[in-house]
């Protein structure tokens, strides 16, 4: 039982939850750029590039030849997929950049709370203070 009582204590534990929270979104948050890079940026660079997709650049590793889809030439046999590579690298990249400029912006928002504060100095500790110094004089 002293195991168990013991992980239950560490699962419980608010940075475990939290870990497992940012995970779970972290995961979420990655599908999104995945779908922003396949579906949006990638056919425009393709487009660009003459209507290619980049997921299909490849070379093969053995006597196949480069007019089968990454899929079919996986299928072949073994093949160097260059493109499926850079299309990853992109959403790294990408996701880099805006966990970034969150972290960016939220730091920007910690260092303009105000400072609390000081508060006024009671109305005795003025006039005990101007007596002082009249008595120093």
């Amino acid at each position: 039982m002293g195991v168990l009582q013991e992980f239950k204590a560490f699962a419980i534990k608010g940075n475990v939850i939290d870990l497992a929270i940012g995970v779970i979104i972290g995961t979420a948050f990655a599908r999104i750029v995945d779908s922003l890079v396949q579906d949006i940026i990638m056919p425009v660079a393709g487009k660009i590039t003459g209507g290619l997709d980049f997921t299909n650049y490849y070379l093969p590793l053995n006597n196949q030849g480069t007019h089968l889809t990454l899929v079919e030439a996986k299928k072949a046999g073994a093949v160097f997929a260059y493109g499926n590579f850079l299309t990853i690298l992109l959403n790294f990249l990408i996701l880099a950049f805006i966990i970034f400029q969150m972290v960016r912006l939220l730091n920007k928002a910690k260092r303009k709370d105000p400072e609390p504060a000081a508060a006024p100095t009671p109305e005795e500790i003025v006039l005990l203070r101007e007596i002082r110094d009249s008595l120093r004089k």
